[in-house]
């Protein structure tokens, strides 16, 4: 009986470790929000003057490539204060992204963003891998 404890644990312990490996995969859809692919991203450029682009990874993420003209807002750093002092207007049109479908910092973002009011806010779900992807230059 103790070596299929012991054989339980581990096999818990390995089944814990690989999804942790893994990352969990983001949503579909975030409420109050409008997820679009890197092409849409372009589209919003076209389209919005005052298109503001949030990356949501960290500052080292960030310095080792990111979307020309985006800000830095690590998700950690994200609230109602922050955002405030980059966002002039609840109704500017946001778009945030992170790492990619495995990355949830763009998702707690997004949130924060939601629920301090926000009312433009697009979710680029396939984040920096997906622009690298489709071959839009990163600085």
């Amino acid at each position: 009986m103790k070596y299929v404890y012991v054989l339980w644990i581990g096999f818990f312990s390995m089944l814990l470790l690989v999804t942790a490996q893994a990352g969990e995969i983001t949503p579909e859809h975030i409420a109050g929000t409008t997820k679009v692919t890197a092409d849409d991203v372009i589209d919003l450029v076209d389209k919005f003057d005052d298109l503001l682009i949030i990356d949501a990874r960290t500052a080292a993420d960030y310095e080792k490539g990111h979307i020309s003209d985006s800000i830095n807002l690590s998700n950690v750093d994200t609230n109602e204060a922050s955002l405030a002092k980059i966002i002039p207007k609840k109704t500017t049109p946001v778009v945030f992204y992170c790492n990619g479908i495995k990355c949830g910092r763009s998702v707690k973002s997004c949130q924060v963003a939601v629920a301090a009011g926000y009312k433009n806010i697009y979710w680029m779900r396939g984040g920096i891998a997906e622009w690298k992807e489709n071959g839009y230059p990163i600085e």
